[in-house]
């Protein structure tokens, strides 16, 4: 059998019932884009581990993120174990294959003061959309998390909200949906304590608002993760701030969440990570405000 049939029957019989969508369209594209042009030719029982090889590293030369070639690996093995375990082919060499090494991703975060700014200006907006960039900056949700939530799943009178679905945008008949789907891991799955400052805000807005989505758009379906990313950067734009993805509000969040005392297994929780050590990890050492001052306080010492 040669491999471009094969990934064709992989990806329908197995990964498209077993995954989200999302998931799913994703390993389609990077099959159609990276993997047929160069090894769909090839029968299963004529690759080698040398040909894996090469292809992998043409992905470097190709200067793709390290991400993205240990994606495009992954696929390469989970696919060829998959045709060994149901017995197509005994010639599996993905282990032999050396994965793009990967940097950590440097934290962005606002400080302090942009963030302040960032709130003076939304408490005097009279756009009900932007409650939701101050609802992540004292929540830590996903842009998608954020954009799939509806006023059901949030708890005025106690206080808390619940995150049991996500969204994204999928590109159908020339045209971005809004798609909503579950979180992004089990895990992700939480209940989440709102600052009972932030409850006071939200019952505001609630109470003005026609939408049953928290960021309301222009459809019944809420906004879209691609429009409200625009909306955001929009903002930073008009306050002077420099340019950071929506995410760089989840990163706020934690440093400030660790900054004020919050022990790293609640933040852990709060985020909705697989457990304590990737709160740690990501987030110990991008505290630069609150590290200097606590250093200028131990300086004090000093005579």
């Amino acid at each position: 059998m040669l491999y471009k049939d094969w990934l064709n029957e992989w990806l329908e019989l197995y990964v498209k019932v077993s995954t989200k969508e999302r998931t799913y369209l994703k390993y389609r594209q990077q099959v159609e884009k990276y993997i047929l042009p160069v090894l769909g030719k090839f029968d299963l029982n004529e690759l080698t581990a040398l040909e894996l090889q090469k292809f992998a590293a043409s992905l470097s030369e190709a200067r793709l993120s390290a991400n993205t070639i240990n994606g495009i690996v992954s696929i390469l093995k989970i696919s060829l174990k998959k045709a060994v375990a149901l017995g197509i082919t005994d010639r599996q060499f993905t282990d032999a294959v050396a994965r793009a090494k990967v940097r950590s991703k440097k934290i962005t975060s606002f400080t302090k003061a942009e963030q302040k700014k960032i709130e003076k200006y939304i408490l005097s907006s009279k756009s009900l959309n932007l409650a939701g960039i101050l609802l992540c900056l004292y929540t830590g949700l996903r842009i998608g998390e954020l954009l799939a939530l509806t006023w059901d799943d949030i708890d005025l009178r106690a206080g808390t909200m619940i995150v049991t679905k996500s969204c994204h945008d999928s590109w159908q008949n020339g045209h971005y949906v809004k798609v909503l789907d579950s979180t992004k891991t089990q895990s992700s799955e939480r209940m989440i304590p709102i600052p009972k400052q932030i409850v006071s805000y939200l019952k505001e807005i609630k109470s003005r608002t026609g939408s049953k989505f928290v960021v309301a758009g222009r459809t019944q379906f809420g906004a879209q993760i691609r429009s409200y990313q625009r909306t955001f950067e929009s903002l930073l734009k008009k306050l002077g701030i420099e340019h950071k993805g929506f995410h760089a509000l989840r990163h706020t969040f934690a440093t400030r969440a660790l900054e004020v005392g919050m022990d790293v297994r609640t933040l852990s929780e709060v985020l909705g990570h697989k457990n304590p050590m990737i709160t740690l990890s990501r987030y110990a050492h991008s505290m630069i405000e609150h590290k200097t001052e606590m250093m200028n306080k131990l300086g004090k010492l000093f005579v």
